[in-house]
């Protein structure tokens, strides 16, 4: 629409759950990653709305960067005026989310005792949600370089060296 309203090439980006150092538990509208990350070492309890089986295409930063990178840098007529997808085309459960966050911090961190609760589904909340990054890999290049796992443990990497 931009294009064909003012003849201006762009590409539009949609990210996914994006997570990574820097973000602030802090805010009304912060990411579950940073919160249950700051509750954890706060030693504080975690909650998680439904039974945890809900799932999300969580997007290391370093990933959203290269997407951008990629989209500003193109030389591929095709790529333009077209919106892509930045994910990571996977899902992850918040089950298995917060066990990765746990079990990562209670290796180094041993002596915190913060407790998993689970309460009602939130109205409106999404299910299962997941990219596909296909458009995004064929048209730019894009080849997410951090699983999740990989991602957490550099997140969470951040905030304890943050807190010394």
């Amino acid at each position: 629409v931009f294009h064909r309203s003012y003849g201006f090439n762009s590409i539009g980006l949609r990210y996914f759950n994006v997570f990574g150092k820097r973000q602030t538990p802090k805010s009304t509208y912060a990411a579950v990653i940073p919160k249950w990350i700051d509750s954890i070492l706060s030693d504080h309890d975690i909650f998680i709305n439904g039974d945890g089986k809900t799932s999300r295409d969580f997007c290391f930063i370093e990933n959203a960067v290269q997407a951008n990178i990629l989209a500003a840098t193109t030389s591929r007529k095709a790529a333009l005026n077209n919106v892509f997808n930045v994910a990571l085309g996977d899902r992850t459960s918040l089950n298995e989310l917060y066990e990765l966050i746990q079990s990562y911090i209670f290796k180094t961190k041993k002596n915190l005792h913060a407790k998993l609760f689970y309460r009602d589904f939130r109205d409106g909340d999404v299910r299962h949600s997941q990219a596909d990054i296909s458009k995004a890999k064929k048209l730019l290049g894009y080849s997410p370089s951090h699983r999740v796992k990989a991602g957490i443990k550099n997140t969470i990497d951040w905030h304890l060296n943050k807190k010394k």
